[in-house]
This record gives C-alpha cells, structure tokens and sequence, in this order.
C-alpha cells in the first residue's frame, strides 16, 4: 500500500515540477533552467545525505554494470523534454503521453529482462491495457 501512496505523489510531484520547470524556462532558457533544476535537486540530496546516511560516496564507484551510472545524465535530459512536451502540449496533455511511454518502455524492460530487471512473461491484459490508456490519449486530444 506504501508503494502504492508514494507512485501516486511521485507522479503529482512530477506534473507540478514540469508546470514549474516550464515557467522558469519563460524567465530564462531551457538548458539555464535545467541546470538550475538539476542543481537545487543536488542541494537537496546532499542536505537529505547528510541528515540521513552518509553512506560513502566512493560506494558509487562499486556500481556494476557503469552504464547504471548514467541515471543523472538521463535525468537532465528528462528535465529538458519534459518542458518542451509542456511547453508545446500543456502540462495534461503531455503528462499524458509521457506517462504512457514509461509504461510501455518499463513494459519491454520487463518483457526483455534488460538492466538487470527480472524478465516477465508476455501478458494479453497488459497489452490491453496499454491499449486503452493509448486511447484514452486519442479521447482527451480529441476535438
């Protein structure tokens, strides 16, 4: 049930974050705002690392395979289609597809076993699933 809470303020976080994020590019630009989105989100870490684990940051150097390490570089580049999407689509609309591309790319994650990931059989109703949210998307942009 926690897990449950948590995905459902992780997503409402993540619309308010690409309205914010796209307001700030208005005052700025893209990459300006980014950086300073990536920025206060490292201070953040930092103060919460600091008030909770202190784990070392050498840690970080164990992590295997690397490429698992790209996670902050993708991030950036989340941050900056993010606003772009909201920019061009409004922060529904693109929150929208956006969430249906993580659903279907985490799906073949799933389905391939890739990163690490335990592989998952082929499931009809997921499919299906999938299926209707895309038309849900057709519904809402529908004139």
């Amino acid at each position: 049930m926690i897990g449950f809470l948590i995905a459902l303020v992780s997503g409402a976080l993540m619309s308010i974050q690409g309205v914010f994020n796209t307001q700030v590019t208005k005052a700025s630009g893209i990459w300006t705002a980014s950086a300073f989105v990536q920025f206060t989100a490292l201070l953040v870490c930092l103060g919460a690392w600091l008030c909770t684990e202190r784990t070392s940051f050498l840690k970080i150097a164990q992590v295997e395979p690397k490429y698992m390490l790209l996670g902050g570089a993708i991030g950036a580049f989340i941050t900056y289609t993010v606003i772009r999407s909201m920019d061009a689509l409004g922060p529904a609309k693109a929150v929208m597809l956006i969430v249906i591309a993580q659903l279907a790319v985490a799906y073949i994650i799933e389905l391939f076993g890739w990163f690490g990931v335990e592989k998952q059989p082929w499931e009809w109703r997921k499919a299906v699933g999938m299926a209707v949210a895309i038309v849900g998307i057709i519904i809402f942009k529908w004139k």
